[in-house]
């Protein structure tokens, strides 16, 4: 195996944080990793939050639901049929080549080290969505090929706990120099992905590499040495150490997550040897402490990975000032600086309100371009997982509606419907000639079979497979239901009391659900059904009579004593709406968007007369749009279709006279905006101008 010559800094402090030998050390470090499995929880939820204490919903564990049918299922099957295996022979072959990293570090292959310094995090994100896959399917292969995967991670790991392959197969790297080389990002990724199969199976072959590395992050950052109070800025970590905690019950873990917090704001904004190559300042949220930032800047994914693992130490220590801190900053991201798709980070490159150059990221409030916007797959993904967090802290019904608002639209438009070619960037709007893709480097005319920064493709994939946990949460005393697809549940109450439930919808295309109680305890519970916000006129019934009052954006409670064979009826009345948007946000002044339900769409090149350019299309307010089930188009959807505007003359100069436009009307049909982008190259927008009469 390569030798790693460490920097005296880290050596220093890794001595100065316990006065035995180096020796010693190692030797304590191995007896835990063989001992400290007689402690672990053995919670298995996608967080794990069981037995935190500030949590109003609770996780169910994994594999308690799965999709049975309609659209979650089907996307789920793609998922597990083709979006992992594909993805698997991209990362374990020469072009993903993150296996390989591994194998070099590890001493089994001759090499150099690929991709960018976050790889390794990109790896362990699909392997966590193949555990995912395991804890529906149970496919015993899995845990073998996963297995395979952990001896040669072990391997690769040093003996002092560290474990990033680009220093330790790259002679010109000394780990934790350089914050860009986004060690920590990896070690977030390892930790959680560890917690995950775990869980899973039982095993702590990869858990005891993630303790043994979580072990040496203790002693290297907990003193607090200034080298290192920068570092961090990509904040996996902060949720990987929260599961870790709560896998171990370490303390020591959670100190240590929330000292990454603690250490935002708290030193002098200037470039030294730590940060050179990267931006600094509100690009990695380091200019205000988090508890006294009010609004969202800087880099998407970083932010929302942040706020994450703010909430996820939260969820244990019940800080108010953290959680004013997240509600704060949920109402600048939501109301201030996302997109109707969810989707967030307005553009690639610009400057934060305090004049920080940023990337990738937040400029200023309602500043929303449709063109250039980016929207990051990771950041909106991120955005879901913030929100999920939010909503077992708080158990306000809004925090799902971003999930669904997500899951819908954002997330899923960063991958083609077979499962194979990934975009980067989400645009709401697409118009020919009008950017030169050949001077970027992440926006792309079409969805690409392979992306050099590969971070997004797995981040979404594991979102999809562990989709049926996020469907449901433990209240008090019941089960709340957060999102809505057909699916089977079999789970138990924070009683330990069976419940069974199936849920039967053509959900997001029908506002029809029923739900049937198969077994439950015979004492009375709540059932607590989420009611979206754009659900007005919602009815509830149980057996046929009306049960509770539904209010869009709150969780109706239904409490009684239930029986098998019980029937929920919800219906969610789903109409095409015209959405507009602020009056501050200049792009879209005058146009609107549709929207059906969670669904927001788009019209296409594919479907307009040839040659017509997008933005002479229009809506008018007297022609109806009827939905119509497509099951054999673009993967089985419901379209918007009707007549359209198309106007006749021409803008050809920058500013030109105007007179009454000529219009001629156009028979089409408008698509869900995730499916954009899957027949070809074309225009497409979201907004469009509207006539009204």
């Amino acid at each position: 195996m390569k030798r790693i010559t460490f920097s005296i800094c880290i050596l220093l402090t890794i001595l100065s944080c316990k006065q035995s030998t180096p020796e010693q050390s190692l030797n304590e470090d191995t007896t835990k990793t063989r001992d400290y499995a007689a402690s672990l929880d053995t919670g298995k939820g996608v967080i794990n939050n069981t037995n935190s204490p500030h949590v109003k919903l609770k996780s169910i564990d994994i594999g308690d639901c799965r999709w049975t049918e309609g659209f979650w299922a089907e996307k789920w099957k793609v998922a597990e049929e083709t979006m992992i295996p594909h993805m698997g022979v991209i990362l374990k072959g020469d072009i993903g080549h993150g296996y390989n990293n591994f194998k070099i570090a590890a001493g089994l292959k001759e090499g150099e080290h690929k991709g960018f310094w976050w790889h390794d995090g990109d790896f362990y994100k699909w392997m966590e969505a193949k555990m995912y896959i395991y804890g529906v399917n149970k496919d015993e292969k899995i845990v073998e090929e996963i297995d395979e995967i952990i001896d040669v991670i072990a391997q690769a790991q040093q003996a002092d706990g560290y474990l990033s392959t680009p220093a330790i197969i790259r002679e010109d790297i000394e780990p934790f120099t350089n914050r860009k080389y986004h060690e920590l990002y990896n070690s977030g990724h390892l930790m959680t992905s560890a917690c995950i199969h775990y869980r899973l199976t039982g095993k702590t072959n990869f858990l005891d590499i993630a303790v043994k590395h979580a072990d040496y992050l203790y002693k290297i950052f907990s003193p607090k040495p200034d080298h290192l109070k920068r570092f961090g800025f990509n904040q996996t970590q902060i949720m990987g150490l929260v599961e870790l905690y709560r896998t171990t019950k370490d303390k020591r873990y959670l100190e240590l997550a929330e000292q990454f917090i603690n250490m935002r704001g708290t030193y002098k904004i200037e470039d030294d040897e730590t940060t050179l190559g990267y931006p600094i300042g509100d690009m990695v949220q380091e200019r205000v402490p988090l508890r006294e930032e009010t609004e969202a800047v800087g880099h998407a994914v970083l932010a929302l990975y942040f706020y994450a693992g703010a909430a996820d130490v939260y969820a244990e220590t019940g800080e108010k000032e953290l959680i004013d801190a997240l509600e704060r900053l949920w109402d600048n991201v939501t109301n201030k600086k996302m997109y109707i798709t969810g989707a967030i980070g307005q553009t690639h490159y610009g400057r934060s309100s305090r004049l920080d150059k940023i990337e990738e990221g937040f400029i200023d409030e309602y500043m929303m371009p449709n063109m250039t916007a980016y929207n990051e797959t990771c950041a909106n993904i991120c955005n879901s997982m913030f929100n999920y967090r939010m909503l077992t802290l708080t158990g306000d019904a809004k925090h799902a509606d971003i999930m669904e608002l997500v899951l819908h639209n954002s997330g899923l438009s960063g991958i083609s419907l077979d499962g194979k070619n990934y975009y980067y960037s989400n645009p709401l709007r697409k118009i020919e000639g009008a950017l030169d893709y050949e001077k970027m480097n992440v926006e792309f005319p079409e969805r690409q079979p392979y992306l050099k920064c590969f971070c997004c493709p797995p981040n979404l994939v594991r979102t999809i497979a562990k989709s049926p946990g996020w469907a449901y949460s433990k209240s008090e005393n019941g089960i709340a239901v957060n999102l809505y697809g057909a699916n089977e549940l079999n789970t138990t109450l924070l009683d330990g009391s069976t419940i069974k439930l199936t849920q039967k919808t053509d959900y997001p295309w029908d506002g029809a659900v029923k739900i049937t109680v198969d077994e439950s305890k015979a004492d009375a519970f709540d059932i607590l059904l989420r009611i979206p916000s754009w659900a007005k006129g919602t009815q509830i019934y149980v057996n046929g009579t009306k049960a509770a009052e539904a209010v869009p954006g709150t969780f109706a409670k239904i409490e009684r004593k239930w029986a098998a064979g019980d029937e929920i009826t919800i219906d969610m009345p789903m109409e095409t709406k015209f959405i507009e948007g602020h009056p501050r946000i200049e792009e879209v002044r005058n146009q609107v968007a549709l929207k059906r339900g969670p669904v927001v769409y788009c019209i296409e090149s594919a479907d307009l007369p040839e040659k017509t350019d997008i933005t002479n299309v229009y809506l008018s307010s007297d022609k109806k749009l009827i939905p119509t089930s497509r099951p054999d188009f673009l993967g089985g959807v419901t379209t918007l279709e009707g007549e359209i505007l198309i106007r006749k003359d021409k803008l050809g100069q920058m500013y030109q006279e105007v007179s009454v436009p000529e219009f001629k009307s156009f028979k089409t049909n408008f698509i869900p905006y995730y499916a954009w982008s899957n027949r070809g190259q074309g225009e497409m927008t979201v907004f469009l101008p509207v006539i009204w009469n």
